[in-house]
């Protein structure tokens, strides 16, 4: 007896009936739209989803860019006017206000909770009159382009929860992301690269960066190729994307020819799913060999697009970098690209950081809503812009008329989109005059999701996927609503 046919013969009774649901997840598949294996045979470009291209309702949009600020960035100090709290300066918070709301432990135990005015101008811009901050010079430009939601929360109050809450639909790790479902969804548009991209941003202000792993892009219980593919900030984009010294092209593809086999002889012989995703992998990452340098050769961009981005733009790692790349990555097919930009956690010195992040993220965000508008992209591209939730009115620690801290607060904050569908120039949601509560237009995490999918083409309450008996979906088991109002 081979070594192989003896593991196969004292697999425990769980392990027999997990491969069992294994094959049967694989003949379902094959039932509805063709099997995983003739996909990959026939050079499908679905990325083994049953489900691409079937949409439930006419798609607004086939590609999202989402740039998501991690740490949450001030509401009141860049889009959330509130000019009444300059009379309260130094003030307690009411309770009337507060109405006994959970705080986090880093100002629970403070004897007081005094109101911090922001010290930035705002003016009024744009068709609409939205009122924007002075640290965002650029993006008041393209506010007529811009889906303002005043009215975002959440219940999560602290960093890994909230982001995972966001990313995810659920404070607990381990469910798909966004973008996992989107790729599910969507399918591929170019075979050459992933469907589904991830690049973290360098901030240049690391006062306070939070931690961020690849469990914000998993694919959880889908299947491991819809998972986000990580491109670096420096250095190669992937590692070992280039072949070793005296490894040809040529013998790269017969070692890989040599190890598909094997594989695909171990996944007729036990039908486990994530040996297929490796097989898919490992021909992804040889396609890629050849194409992500072409995608990260930037130097056939024209100076107007490095004038319109910044100079930053021609420096790996920067967020004005990651802006540019997730351009060129959608224009040749990408279905989702995610940028995370770090350091936005601001319980201290917002006037030393804030600026910072501001002058990392305006420009670039301006630039790339006017290059996809002007390339006849941004109609069916969804750009995101937002935290896991937003900042306190009252101070954490000391607090001057030119500097102060905020703590977590997930009750109101503010995220904008641009494209996909979103109506332009348009200001959803209000909240009090302490940006502390919302008293119009409350929109969930849930109801954001629900209403991005529905401009993906999908009904979030049908999107779903067969897992541990129950058919999962991205919103959860709690009522979340499309948010018509934002569409146009």
């Amino acid at each position: 007896m081979t070594s192989f046919n003896e593991y196969r013969t004292q697999v425990t009774r769980r392990h027999f009936f997990s491969q069992g649901a294994n094959l049967l997840g694989t003949a379902a598949m094959a039932s509805l739209g063709g099997s995983i294996l003739s996909n990959r045979a026939e050079g499908a470009s679905t990325s083994a989803s049953a489900l691409a291209g079937k949409f439930h309702l006419p798609p607004r949009a086939k590609h999202v860019i989402y740039l998501h600020m991690v740490g949450g960035p001030p509401q009141m100090d860049m889009f959330d006017y509130k000019p009444v709290m300059k009379q309260w300066f130094d003030k307690d918070l009411p309770e009337s206000v507060r109405m006994g709301q959970r705080l986090t432990t880093m100002t629970s135990g403070q004897a007081r909770f005094p109101v911090a005015p922001s010290k930035y101008q705002f003016e009024r811009v744009g068709q609409a009159g939205m009122w924007m901050g002075e640290l965002l010079p650029w993006l008041k430009q393209s506010v007529d382009d811009m889906t303002f939601v005043r009215s975002m929360h959440t219940e999560a109050i602290n960093h890994e929860p909230a982001i995972t809450l966001m990313q995810t639909g659920n404070q607990v790790t381990g469910r798909p992301c966004l973008g996992a479902w989107s790729s599910y969804g969507l399918g591929s548009l170019n075979e050459n690269l992933p469907t589904f991209v991830v690049m973290v941003a360098r901030p240049t202000n690391v006062e306070q960066v939070q931690a961020i792993s690849a469990r914000l892009w998993s694919s959880g219980f889908l299947p491991g190729q819809h998972a986000g593919v990580s491109l670096r900030s420096a250095g190669d984009p992937i590692l070992y994307i280039n072949n070793p010294p005296g490894v040809s092209r040529e013998v790269r593809r017969t070692t890989l020819d040599g190890i598909e086999a094997l594989n695909e002889m171990n996944f007729q012989q036990l039908g486990d799913p994530q040996t297929e995703t490796r097989i898919q992998q490992y021909e992804m990452a040889f396609r890629m060999q050849a194409s992500v340098p072409e995608l990260t050769n930037i130097t056939s961009e024209s100076e107007s697009t490095f004038q319109l981005y910044g100079e930053a733009a021609r420096e790996p790692g920067t967020f004005a970098y990651t802006a540019l790349m997730a351009r060129r990555m959608v224009e040749r097919g990408v279905r989702f690209v995610q940028i995370y930009h770090n350091n936005w956690d601001t319980h201290g010195n917002v006037a030393g950081r804030l600026p910072d992040q501001c002058r990392d993220v305006d420009q670039p965000c301006h630039a790339l809503i006017q290059d996809l508008k002007q390339r006849g992209m941004l109609d069916d591209t969804i750009v995101i812009w937002g935290g896991e939730f937003g900042r306190t009115i009252y101070s954490q620690g000391g607090l001057t008329a030119d500097n102060y801290g905020r703590d977590h607060h997930p009750r109101c904050f503010t995220m904008w989109m641009a494209g996909g569908g979103f109506k332009p120039g348009t200001i959803h949601g209000e909240t009090c005059d302490f940006s502390y509560n919302i008293v119009k237009d409350p929109v969930h995490i849930r109801d954001f999701h629900a209403t991005v999918l529905h401009q993906l083409g999908f009904d979030h309450e049908r999107f779903t996927f067969k897992s541990q008996g129950l058919d999962q979906k991205l919103t959860g088991v709690l009522p979340a609503s499309v948010v018509t109002k934002l569409l146009s």
